[in-house]
């Protein structure tokens, strides 16, 4: 069989959403991958009036999860992203949850997304405008991943971070230190507003824990996450930002693996490569092929939420404040980004091609609008907005052990 994404869905998908529950958010995602630039989205064609030739390509399914097709919208991400950032060092940031909250997580998906990019975000912003360490606003990206490498559940935020801001003045603060911030009082305080906002949450009754969570268990968890250190890691500065920003760009949209990746898929499983952050070395996983859809699909997002958050002098409405600041710093205005346009020329005489037409496939996937596809319309409607797919439904007519147990994740690992 095909070692890719849509190959490996269109194998085993049938057979596992018969054993797990999915949210309307995974299904959707899976439904995409399998049905992306293929005939089950229609086509469009390009025609050359001089000689007749004709080309065709297939829609992509344009969803964020799809790694098939993301690779032009990742290119003007990153083109958008580096002519905002402004000159100077930059800060590579990474926050991480610890693992004991990974089953929290799935149950309640939206909340956590949302409070992790407002932890790290804040404890950012607010220890930098603290005299003592910047007394400054700076320019902050922010991206979210739920995966580490072999593509189990780690949810960390990675934030890159202008080494200085501008002061209560409309002034150029640059860091004073070779370090943006000490480590320990950023991993305290980000602890800190997590954990209370945890507790609070709770004795709302906005969250909701995993069915074989007692209160007992939910205590227990709390006091573990509260004794731990919390990791958090520094890295930098890097002159312009510019490398860590084309790491991210990586997984800004495609989800947490790519084609080129996998090695093989059959009978036997599924193999592909992964880099091991201890040693540094080029490793190969094998996971059964429902072990692997499982773990792609955990990965999907809840719609509607942004994966990428920008904060300070880098939101979209700070173009002013950049450019104070670009004049501090002898820079160069911003330069207005273009969306490339991709002309299509005839290879016998050159002319451009005129679009001829357009296609729709029955069953069709286009950017965020589904139509339920020959691949099965099983959606279980009654799943909770907020549940992952192996999380999902409970059905008690089928044993199985917690789908979550592999996601135990030691504290430490960065994508």
């Amino acid at each position: 069989m095909e070692a890719s994404l849509r190959a490996i869905f269109r194998s085993g998908f049938d057979h596992y959403k018969k054993d797990h529950g999915l949210s309307l958010d995974q299904h959707r995602a899976a439904q995409a991958i399998m049905a992306c630039q293929s005939e089950e989205l229609g086509h469009e064609e390009w025609l050359c009036r001089d000689d007749g030739h004709v080309e065709m390509e297939y829609h992509s399914c344009r969803h964020r999860s799809c790694p098939r097709c993301n690779n032009g919208l990742t290119h003007d991400w990153l083109e958008k992203i580096q002519a905002r950032l402004l000159p100077g060092n930059h800060y590579h940031v990474v926050f991480t949850l610890p693992h004991e909250l990974n089953a929290l997580w799935h149950y309640n998906r939206a909340w956590c997304t949302d409070r992790l990019f407002k932890a790290a975000s804040e404890t950012l912003r607010q220890l930098l405008a603290d005299e003592r360490y910047l007394g400054a606003e700076p320019g902050i990206l922010a991206s979210l991943h739920t995966w580490g490498r072999t593509l189990s559940f780690h949810p960390h935020i990675h934030m890159l971070v202008i080494g200085g801001g501008l002061n209560a003045k409309g002034d150029w603060e640059a860091a004073r230190r070779d370090f943006l911030l000490p480590v320990g009082v950023l991993k305290a305080k980000f602890r800190g507003k997590w954990l209370s906002w945890l507790n609070e949450a709770y004795a709302e009754g906005a969250l909701k824990l995993p069915p074989d969570w007692s209160e007992r268990d939910w205590k227990k968890a709390l006091t573990r996450v509260a004794k731990k250190n919390w990791n958090v890691h520094i890295q930098g500065g890097y002159r312009h930002g510019d490398g860590v920003a084309i790491y991210l760009s990586r997984y800004v949209r495609g989800g947490p693996i790519n084609d080129r990746r996998l090695i093989s898929s059959d009978q036997k499983g599924v193999r592909f490569r992964y880099q091991d952050h201890r040693d540094g070395k080029s490793k190969v996983m094998a996971l059964s092929e429902s072990n692997f859809i499982s773990r792609v699909l955990s990965h999907v997002p809840v719609k509607g939420r942004h994966l990428v958050r920008y904060y300070g002098l880098y939101v979209s409405g700070a173009s002013e404040k950049r450019e104070t600041a670009r004049k501090a710093l002898g820079a160069e205005p911003e330069s207005a980004y273009e969306v490339d346009k991709k002309v299509r020329c005839c290879p016998e005489c050159g002319r451009q091609l005129s679009h001829f037409r357009s296609t729709r496939g029955k069953n069709s996937y286009i950017g965020n609008t589904q139509v339920i596809s020959a691949y099965g319309a099983g959606v279980q409607q009654d799943v909770e907005f907020d549940r992952a797919s192996s999380l999902g439904q409970f059905r008690p007519d089928i044993e199985r052990p917690p789908a979550w147990s592999f996601f135990g994740v030691p504290g430490g690992e960065l994508t």
